[in-house]
């Protein structure tokens, strides 16, 4: 288990903390449930709480176009969220649900969700990242998933062309059949503008199966930041535009649960959420979470497998620059709820998604190429060599 993340407590030393920012359902309800598939338009969508209050909920048709929020309200009683009267979600589509509520004490605690709609039968769609035009950080690597398996890889890529502004090679890389990236051979330069041409429709993958889609999108490259974690040192140095910014005390992977080494991408930011030990096989004899943790302050995703990097706040302040006591993840110290002018809220407000996360002198292996946007740990040979048309 030394490889999946994960963050928490018990009131001395911080066990880590991590997971998927995913939290079981006996708190915040989600339908339709993580994950789910071939939603119907009309089908039901909603939030639920037993007690207490929901503070927001948002619901966003993402990775297609401008990303476009679901109208809906919460109930009276603030027990319930509902999508406005007629509302129907749109075909092949991925949509994000974003909860927070309150208890009675006024604790918070959060969930996050996808779910996609249903495909038209015998049609594929590719669902990507990143969101249209939106400005990311120098190691952003476009990322496709299709919702069927490729069998014609070479079309497909052939028909997905991604170019710059200034202009860069760049090279598509198949993990599986269903996952397609893209990236230039070093950092996207600060100022690139990157363009995306889908031309999928009728483009067939599969015998019988054809594509959908047929759009441009595109994204702006902003400034640099590469952060390097130092996990024998317990420490991180921010740099932006090759300048050193700061070096911010850290708390890494224990001996048991080390930290991956290796380059990472932030892929995801949230201003706090769940982490649950259940969710990343940190389990105890009954079969709950090691840890569960509902108010995790400025967290950031490095790994589809749970690496975050987040605020601790139940951490003792000396562990942080001196001990490594996490289940994987890299924490900077916070407090409860949250605080901007703390290591983790500073280092968030200053985060895009696309930002780089290096962490070496760890005792793990590297991050595996395909967990998260981890494309950078392989060389630019390796690299081509998984493409359909090299």
């Amino acid at each position: 288990m030394a490889g999946l993340a994960g963050c928490t407590g018990d009131g001395g030393l911080d066990l880590g903390m991590g997971g998927k920012g995913r939290a079981p359902d006996d708190v915040i309800r989600v339908t339709p449930e993580d994950g789910a598939k071939g939603v119907a338009p009309d089908g039901r969508v909603e939030v639920r709480i037993p007690s207490g209050r929901l503070e927001r909920v948002k619901v966003v048709k993402v990775e297609d176009a401008q990303p476009v929020r679901v109208p809906g309200a919460i109930s009276e009683d603030g027990l319930r969220w509902r999508p406005a009267p007629g509302v129907r979600l749109a075909l092949a589509a991925k949509y994000s649900v974003e909860a927070v509520a309150l208890d009675a004490h006024g604790r918070r605690s959060a969930r996050h969700t996808t779910f996609t709609t249903a495909v038209p039968e015998h049609r594929f769609i590719g669902y990507f990242k990143p969101e249209n035009r939106s400005t990311v950080g120098t190691g952003m690597i476009v990322s496709f998933s299709f919702n069927r398996p490729i069998e014609n890889r070479a079309a497909v890529e052939r028909a997905i062309r991604v170019t710059s502004r200034p202009p860069v090679e760049v090279v598509g890389h198949w993990f599986g059949k269903e996952r397609l990236d893209f990236r230039p051979r070093a950092y996207w330069k600060p100022g690139t503008e990157v363009t995306v041409g889908l031309r999928l429709r009728d483009v067939e993958a599969a015998p019988g199966v054809y594509g959908i889609q047929h759009k441009t999108v595109g994204f702006t490259v902003g400034r640099s930041q590469v952060s390097v974690v130092d996990a024998e040192e317990h420490t991180m140095e921010v740099r932006r535009d090759g300048r050193l910014v700061t070096t911010l005390p850290i708390t890494a992977g224990a001996p048991k649960t080390t930290t991956y080494n290796g380059k990472m991408v932030v892929t995801e930011l949230f201003d706090v959420t769940r982490m649950n030990g259940a969710t990343v096989g940190f389990k105890n004899k009954d079969g709950k979470g090691e840890y569960d943790i509902k108010d995790v302050p400025h967290a950031m995703r490095l790994t589809d497998s749970g690496t975050f990097l987040h605020g601790n706040y139940w951490a003792p302040p000396s562990a942080f620059g001196t001990a490594n006591v996490s289940h994987g993840c890299v924490g900077l110290r916070d407090v409860k709820g949250g605080d901007p002018d703390a290591p983790a809220g500073w280092f968030f407000d200053r985060t895009l998604i696309g930002d780089v996360v290096e962490v070496v002198n760890s005792t793990d292996r590297k991050v595996s190429p395909d967990n998260g946007l981890g494309g950078w740990n392989m060389d630019w040979n390796q690299w081509k060599a998984g493409s359909a048309l090299h």
